[in-house]
């Protein structure tokens, strides 16, 4: 039986953890504590004054500035972040959060488990490639569609988050983000690597199919030439798009089928990767567009771009493909910032549509108002009437502008408080009583209803109805109703399309 080892952090905190390695990577040797609520990761080599300075920065100044501010808790399910600093026999080592156990593979992968990954944790890499998820992934730790939306939600936020408090994570891709789409969860580790611009430079240039090309282009100069690109902000932003890619479309942004060197193979993936870096689905080069042809049956029809476009994410998500792959794929300051990201994303989860087919493995698409609702995963045909509520909101008293905001209906589908005023935004900063819902939908009686739960002002406006709480209203097409009163109360008009 493994020996528990005692110790104490450089605050002073008691600590311990089973002499035991659970997972071991370049940097460093992990270890669980005995009841395994924390993990004790101890570096190979010790690291020197630049670096020691940098953990302590990210335990102390940084951990106080996440978690001991108003609503702090909530970033506790979004970063693994260290919280301690330990000191043994000549090692430095960090003490931070054991993953929730969401994070961790519940049945494995496919043919009793081939890949060995039942209870390991989820790293993001078997979730956002085609090939991967079709041949090795057991159908249940897959999730559905919207729920890959909402893990992209928190990392955008995660990201934003950071970044916001001047530091840049140097390294995100699929290796340093671990996902959970059967919830819909997603979580930033390794963290210990933080940068912050012009005092903690970065220890890696980041990982491969995540590194940004202008990084990529000038990798083979000194650290010290002054044209030598390192992760920042902006690198972060090119990986977060490619990750928010991959999330939604199971294919990478620049991995096409252009050869830039047919006799070197790494110059080729340093061109394509780097100064020659081609969107695959760039609207006017088609030069680099996956060849259907020498794709895998399992990473079908996602490698098809003309069957799966990027257009299906809807028009929010879909411009900020085209800035950051087109745009800001060679000029860092046109990507799209995590901000953007979130914004995005959260609109386009009001945007979703349960499938009617049962046996669809999205079940859920974004509504396209440009064509007849049509899933664009396994093709079937809305049927029915279909409400979507176009969204308008006062800047003063009787006078609504559209938010470019939509939100679609479907049996069940809830109602918020950020759907009731635009000064409420869907993030981290909702108390308990914003998260609730104030009304939901339901299609009875061969007609679209509004529940009102929790809405005192909701009132119709052409007959000028209240209806109270408890309430109900049914849904025409071209209906008017207002959801709150006053500077940000959302109008909404109801567009009834025919399935």
């Amino acid at each position: 039986m493994a020996k528990i080892v005692k110790c104490q952090t450089l605050a002073g905190q008691a600590i311990e953890y089973v002499d035991e390695i659970i997972g071991s990577g370049a940097m460093k040797d992990v270890y669980f504590s005995p009841d395994k609520s924390y993990v004790v990761a101890l570096y190979k080599a010790r690291p020197d004054s630049q670096a020691r300075e940098r953990l302590k920065s990210i335990t102390t100044t940084y951990w106080d500035r996440l978690f001991n501010e108003p609503g702090g808790d909530y970033w506790k399910n979004l970063f693994c972040w260290p919280e301690g600093i330990i000191e043994r026999n000549g090692l430095i080592g960090i003490v931070a959060p054991a993953y929730p156990k969401h994070f961790f593979f519940e049945h494995g992968s496919r043919n009793n488990d081939i890949l060995a990954i039942k209870g390991k944790e989820k790293e993001g890499k078997w979730f956002a490639a085609a090939n991967l998820r079709n041949r090795f992934m057991d159908r249940r730790e897959l999730g559905d569609w919207l729920n890959h939306l909402r893990m992209c939600v928190l990392l955008a936020r995660a990201v934003k988050k950071m970044h916001m408090m001047g530091l840049a994570h140097s390294d995100l891709s699929y290796k340093n983000v671990l996902v959970d789409p059967t919830q819909g969860h997603a979580c930033v580790i390794d963290i210990d690597g933080l940068v912050v611009p012009g005092k903690y430079p970065p220890d890696v240039v980041g990982t491969p199919d995540f590194i940004a090309p202008e990084v990529v282009m000038t990798s083979h100069l000194s650290r010290d030439d002054r044209g030598r690109k390192l992760p920042r902000r902006e690198t972060d932003q090119h990986a977060l798009a490619a990750l928010i890619y991959m999330y939604l479309l199971y294919r990478h942004p620049l991995r096409g089928g252009k050869v830039h060197d047919v006799d070197d193979e790494q110059r080729d993936e340093a061109l394509g990767m780097g100064e020659k870096a081609l969107f695959i689905e760039h609207p006017s080069d088609m030069s680099n567009r996956i060849r259907v042809e020498d794709a895998r049956p399992t990473e079908l029809p996602w490698a098809d771009t003309s069957q799966i476009p990027y257009t299906i994410t809807g028009p929010y998500l879909s411009p900020l493909f085209l800035q950051a792959f087109v745009g800001g794929l060679h000029d860092p300051g046109l990507r799209p910032s995590a901000n953007d990201w979130e914004t995005a994303l959260v609109k386009t989860v009001d945007l979703v549509q349960p499938c009617q087919n049962s046996a669809c493995p999205q079940k859920w698409y974004v509504f396209d108002n440009s064509i007849k609702p049509r899933c664009p995963f396994c093709g079937t045909l809305h049927k029915g009437k279909l409400p979507v509520l176009n969204l308008y909101s006062s800047r003063k008293e009787g006078n609504f502008r559209p938010d470019n905001h939509r939100l679609m209906v479907w049996t069940g589908q809830s109602l918020f408080l950020w759907h009731v005023n635009s000064r409420i935004a869907p993030n981290e900063k909702l108390t308990s009583d914003q998260k609730k819902r104030v009304g939901y939908f339901v299609f009875h009686h061969d007609a679209w209803w509004l529940v009102n739960e929790r809405l005192p002002d909701l009132i119709d406006v052409s007959t000028k109805t209240p209806i109270p709480i408890g309430g109900r209203m049914e849904l025409t097409d071209g209906l008017q109703f207002l959801l709150a009163k006053g500077d940000g109360g959302r109008l909404v008009v109801v567009q009834m399309v025919e399935g």
